[in-house]
């Protein structure tokens, strides 16, 4: 898997190179958001891990830049635990963020997490064992409304226009999907689309709603207080 890396620090983007090398990723690295932008755009990548703070173009401006015209797993690193850093990474695109000074194996853990969405291929359904009925690959095709998801070719459209998502919020379109109707709590959520193994931060399930809302339409998808999100059928 190939790792593009932008952080100003030499000392953070020389050990966080080095380590995640460790653990066999093909690392590139810029010490700034231009030069990280040429690279993007010069190379391909499986992942970006972005610095909020950079030179030049910030995180937030190449997180957006970026999203012009990829759905690239992205990760923010943020110096700040506040909210601000946060919610400007998640609203700008990014599929997840770490607050530093991070550890490697939390590092590895989120970027491990966010390569599995990007890669996500759905399990078989009933009726779809290998010794007949429909093959795996070709899913099905669910309808709520003016949104048909295709859940073998992962595509998504609304009123028949495709929709392009982000590997997470497809993630997060398709376990809905599988309880319509059905209440599912932010922590549900943060455990079965994120991955998170111990209390996440919400507020990237809210943003991820939020962004999801503004591509399918803002009433597809229901807040109930106090609990969490449900998929109107």
């Amino acid at each position: 898997m190939r790792v593009l890396l932008v952080e100003d620090d030499d000392l953070m983007r020389r050990s966080f190179t080095v380590a995640l090398e460790r653990y066999g990723y093909r690392m590139k690295a810029a010490a700034d958001g231009l030069t990280g932008l040429e690279l993007f755009r010069e190379e391909s990548f499986d992942l970006l891990i972005l610095d909020v703070m950079l030179p030049g173009l910030d995180g937030i401006g190449l997180c957006r830049r970026v999203r012009e015209s990829s759905l690239v797993p992205i990760l923010m690193m943020s110096a700040r635990g506040d909210g601000l850093d946060v919610v400007a990474g998640l609203e700008a695109g990014a599929d997840d963020y770490v607050v530093k000074p991070v550890d490697t194996y939390v590092l590895v853990a989120r970027i491990r997490s966010l390569l599995r969405r990007a890669t996500y291929a759905p399990a078989p359904g009933p009726g779809q064992a290998t010794g007949g009925g429909p093959s795996p690959s070709e899913g099905e095709r669910l309808v709520f409304g003016d949104l048909t998801i295709d859940t073998g070719g992962l595509e998504v459209s609304v009123s028949g226009n495709p929709v392009a998502l982000t590997p997470t919020e497809l993630k997060l379109l398709l376990e809905f999907a599988a309880h319509p109707g059905i209440v599912l709590e932010r922590h549900t959520l943060l455990r079965d689309v994120w991955e998170y193994g111990w209390d996440g931060d919400s507020r990237v399930v809210d943003l991820c709603v939020q962004r999801l809302r503004g591509k399918l339409g803002r009433d597809r998808i229901e807040t109930v207080r106090g609990f969490g999100y449900k998929l109107r059928r």
